[in-house]
């Protein structure tokens, strides 16, 4: 073993898929890219996810309490890089990476037409936002495109490393 840089620790934990999130507020649609976050709870779905309070969405999703988590594809990685890469206070995320806002069911933020899936959240916990910008979201409808068939998801290792799904495998388990 050797000494790895406690820097790098979130390269190892990175928990999920790299995924896009929604908010609206004031009538203006923004997007940002997120890696922190996780399942907490099965039913209902409940998701953990770490917003900067610097991110231009943090006061979105604090003041509307809602929000769409759109899990892209490989096929989105560069346009995902780039809404990451940029800042909603500035421009229109939608428009300038060319990603199409569809009117969401039960919340106020868009859905991303050309994400694979789509999750309508509400925030139901807020207890460690100011302690750790971590807000609980409850998903309360969730969509998945039919015509994009086996999608691979992108995972961030650090300082503009990812990584693409892999090979499945399915091995006995004793969960229903």
């Amino acid at each position: 073993m050797k000494d790895l840089p406690l820097s790098k620790v979130y390269q190892l934990l990175e928990p999920g898929p790299v995924v896009m999130l929604t908010t609206a507020r004031k009538g203006r649609a923004n997007v940002m890219t997120m890696s922190w976050h996780m399942m907490v709870e099965f039913e209902p779905p409940l998701v953990a996810c770490v917003v900067s309070g610097a991110n231009y969405s943090f006061e979105a999703l604090r003041a509307t309490k809602e929000c769409v988590i759109a899990i892209p594809a490989r096929k989105l990685a560069s346009k995902v890089v780039e809404v990451g890469n940029s800042s909603g206070r500035s421009i229109d995320k939608f428009e300038s990476f060319g990603l199409t806002s569809v009117q969401a069911r039960s919340v106020g933020a868009p859905l991303i037409k050309e994400c694979f899936a789509n999750l309508e959240c509400r925030v139901s916990d807020t207890r460690e936002v100011n302690r750790y910008n971590m807000f609980i979201l409850e998903v309360v409808k969730a969509w998945i495109d039919p015509d994009q068939k086996r999608p691979k998801t992108i995972h961030h290792h650090g300082f503009g490393n990812f990584v693409v799904d892999g090979e499945a495998i399915r091995l006995k388990s004793h969960m229903r």
